[in-house]
């Protein structure tokens, strides 16, 4: 998997992935390019210094001159994410994204996730975009510092989160308004795909549905700003 650019390179270096290749612009004088060469050399990670050009034909024009290339990303387990909580002594805070495709609101949502402190993300095998490279770099390196699950049946994991006492809720349209729903306890939050929205089998496991207010003439949100809104919400709740 190719990563490219300054803060997703720095965080891939700072969390230990394991790095084959790390190409450099030439002549890069700024703080941020001296401390991931800097890290790097600490680490004993090769670097390779090439002019712009080399960089442009081995990617696109957004590589802020670092692209290195990393072992694909490694899932964790679901256990892996309760254990998380319950090491900081914080009630679980989970994202379930059942099917977004497009790799820019993953991105996006594993970036937001990351900012509001949630603790794992829980993906299906199938018919879901993996973490790939255009991922990383929409997240601006936030994979680095995320748990993500992938699992093979979305419904069956809610199963088990239950039997874990986390509450289960659904993020679509038609459901109790999101600010009048105590969000605070064990909350896993489930974000649909983009042209569908969450599966009826899925809904129907769900504890509850929860809605984000629109008073536009859209009836409807980008799958992640309506994930980050009811993040924040969470956030808000706990305080």
């Amino acid at each position: 998997m190719i990563i490219e650019g300054k803060n997703s390179v720095l965080e891939a270096v700072k969390n230990g992935l394991t790095i084959n290749k790390m190409m450099v612009q030439n002549n890069l004088t700024d703080n941020i390019s001296n401390e991931i060469i800097k890290l790097c050399k600490v680490k004993g990670i090769r670097i390779d210094f090439v002019s712009k050009e080399v960089l442009d034909k081995k990617t696109t024009n957004r590589h802020q001159g670092f692209i290195c290339e990393v072992t694909d990303f490694k899932y964790c387990e679901v256990e892996d994410i309760l254990n998380f909580a319950s090491s900081k002594n914080e009630d679980a805070f989970i994202l379930i994204l059942d099917g977004i495709e497009d790799p820019h609101n993953f991105g996006a949502l594993i970036r937001t996730a990351e900012c509001a402190g949630v603790h794992g993300i829980i993906i299906p095998e199938h018919r879901a975009t993996p973490v790939n490279d255009t991922v990383v770099k929409t997240s601006a390196g936030a994979t680095s510092n995320m748990l993500i699950a992938r699992v093979n049946n979305i419904n069956n994991i809610i199963d088990i989160l239950k039997k874990e006492n986390v509450w289960i809720y659904c993020l679509e349209v038609g459901g109790e308004e999101i600010t009048k729903t105590n969000l605070t306890g064990n909350i896993a939050i489930v974000v649909g795909s983009e042209g569908n929205g969450v599966s009826r089998l899925t809904k129907e496991k769900c504890d509850g549905i929860i809605s984000i207010k629109l008073k536009g003439k859209i009836n409807s949100l980008n799958a992640s700003v309506a994930g980050a809104v009811a993040m924040y919400e969470v956030v808000r709740q706990r305080g």
